[in-house]
C-alpha cells in the first residue's frame, strides 16, 4: 500500500481534490493488511472525524481502486473488500467463519483453463481464494 503523502501526490496527479476526509481515509488504510470493508474504513475514520459520511469513504476507495492504488475484491464475505497489495500477484485466504481475508503468496504455474473450455475468453491471469478457518475460529 502507497503511504498517505503517495495517495495525496497520486490524487493531485489525476486531478482530484484533497480534502481532509480523503487525507484521513488514507491514513487509515496506512498497514492495513486486513482486506477492510468500507463499512470498516468508515468505522476508523469517523474516530478521527466523526462527521464523515460512508458515501464518502466509498467514493474515496473506488477513486483509489479507479487509480489502482487498490484492488476491489469480492470473495463472498458479502462485501465488497478492498485489498492494498496491488504490486504482486497473489491470491487469498477467507475465513469461512468470521469473513476474515488474508493475502497468500503461491505460485500455481499449471493453472490454466483448457482451450476448450475457455468459452472464447483470452484467459490472461486467475484469482484463486482458498475457504477455510482462521486461527481464532478452529
Amino acid at each position: 500500500m502507497q503511504s498517505p503523502d503517495a495517495l495525496t501526490d497520486l490524487f493531485r496527479a489525476h486531478g482530484r481534490k484533497i480534502t481532509a476526509q480523503r487525507q484521513c481515509i488514507f491514513r487509515a488504510l496506512e498497514g492495513d493488511v486486513s482486506h477492510p470493508s468500507a463499512e470498516r474504513v468508515h468505522e476508523r475514520v469517523r474516530r478521527e472525524m466523526p462527521n464523515v459520511s460512508l458515501k464518502t469513504v466509498y467514493q474515496t476507495l473506488n477513486d483509489l481502486a479507479d487509480l489502482g492504488a487498490i484492488a476491489v475484491l469480492d470473495v463472498g464475505t458479502g462485501q465488497a473488500r478492498f485489498d492494498p497489495n496491488v504490486e504482486t500477484t497473489h491470491h487469498h485466504l477467507v475465513c469461512r467463519s468470521c469473513g476474515k481475508v488474508r493475502d497468500l503468496a503461491a505460485d500455481f504455474p499449471g493453472l490454466r483453463v483448457p482451450r476448450r473450455a475457455a468459452q472464447g475468453f483470452d484467459v490472461d491471469s486467475a484469482e484463486v481464494v482458498f475457504r477455510g478457518l482462521c486461527g481464532e475460529c478452529t
